[in-house]
């Protein structure tokens, strides 16, 4: 920045400093505060994308053919949806042969425990032999296990009739069909794919130079394309490399309860991989015309003089001084009552370390 430029912009400033001629420097409150110096930690901006912790695809459990399909891709279900039909009189058949088959065992259940009871009270009177009370209770054990598998297969049938009607495992949308209205189908064949929107997280490719701090630190901030922080859960750091491109992924929880984030979205995820010294000030009190930059200083009789400063990046309400200022020294922070209210010696620009060039 030239000299010459410099003084145009202290000057256009002093200028709007004057007060009229008389008037008390004591009207005037300004508020002030003091240039600290503290950590700042460097941070290091990728590009995440949001995916959805839940997704799936559907796959038969029978053979069928698919008679019907309430929904369509995109379309939103909620869990317990029926979602695929399959033609069921195969399966609605061999429940009924089960069940059937079942009837008849416990039909001879009945029969063979009736006859053991006979057997054991003439038994118990010494009028039948051993060798037919040991066959009674023998057909009677068998009479049992015939019902608990005929009871089994009924379970077994019923299960495969289940599995005719195909049912949405959770809250979602349909991303991708894979059969058709009439096609037959077999077990492990698959015929819907979906995701919930209830459930996202965050997946990003972070470069192996900041692996180690950013897993020692296990801090990162998400902002959206319009200035909202995004609160992220647990994270979880993959124990190893891709080998194409030599960065760790780092997955982070998404808490995001306005509904307004959809998987394959773009964010952007600030890592801290360095922490550094800063020496930092209110950002209200920094004036600023084109590209000049300065504060009003309180003087050694506390009265503020404008010094050009060089600033650097600014932090949520605070901002970084590079050079012009130093550790300790007081600032307006409310520079805007001294435009027409204060009279202030001319004052001149400050050189590096916030000493004034003669």
């Amino acid at each position: 920045m030239s000299r010459i430029a410099a003084a145009a912009f202290i000057v256009a400033l002093a200028l709007t400093a004057a007060t009229v001629q008389g008037q008390s420097d004591s009207s005037l409150t300004l508020k002030t505060a003091v240039a600290e110096r503290s950590s700042f930690p460097e941070t290091v901006h990728l590009d995440g994308v949001i995916e959805a912790v839940q997704k799936s695809t559907v796959s038969a459990q029978t053979s069928g053919t698919v008679q019907k399909l309430p929904f369509d891709v995109d379309d939103s279900v909620a869990a317990g949806d029926l979602i695929v039909q399959l033609e069921d009189s195969e399966q609605q058949s061999r429940l009924n042969q089960a069940q059937a088959g079942l009837e008849e065992a416990e039909a001879a259940l009945t029969d063979a425990s009736q006859r053991f009871a006979r057997i054991e009270e003439v038994h118990a009177r010494g009028l039948v032999a051993r060798q037919e009370f040991d066959q009674a209770r023998n057909n009677l054990a068998a009479a049992r296990a015939r019902v608990e598998r005929a009871r089994a297969a009924v379970a077994e049938a019923e299960k495969q009739l289940s599995y005719t009607r195909v049912v949405a495992p959770y809250d979602g949308i349909l991303t991708e069909r894979h059969v058709e209205l009439g096609e037959s189908v077999s077990p492990g064949q698959p015929l819907l794919s979906g995701l919930s929107l209830e459930q996202l997280r965050i997946v990003v490719d972070l470069p192996q130079k900041y692996a180690e701090l950013a897993r020692k630190e296990r801090q990162a901030q998400v902002t959206l394309t319009d200035g909202r922080v995004l609160e992220t859960g647990e994270m979880t750091f993959y124990p190893y490399a891709d080998p194409a491109t030599h960065t760790f992924r780092l997955r982070m929880q998404l808490d995001e309860p306005n509904g307004s984030l959809f998987p394959g979205m773009l964010v952007k995820v600030g890592v801290p991989v360095a922490s550094r010294e800063a020496l930092w000030v209110p950002a209200s009190s920094l004036i600023h015309r084109s590209e000049l930059r300065a504060v009003y200083v309180m003087d050694s009789n506390d009265r503020p003089r404008l010094r050009q400063v060089r600033a650097g990046i600014r932090d949520g309400d605070r901002l970084e001084i590079l050079a012009g200022l130093g550790e300790g020294e007081k600032v307006v922070t409310n520079p805007s009552l001294l435009a027409g209210s204060e009279r202030l010696t001319l004052p001149e620009a400050a050189g590096p370390g916030g000493e004034e060039s003669r």
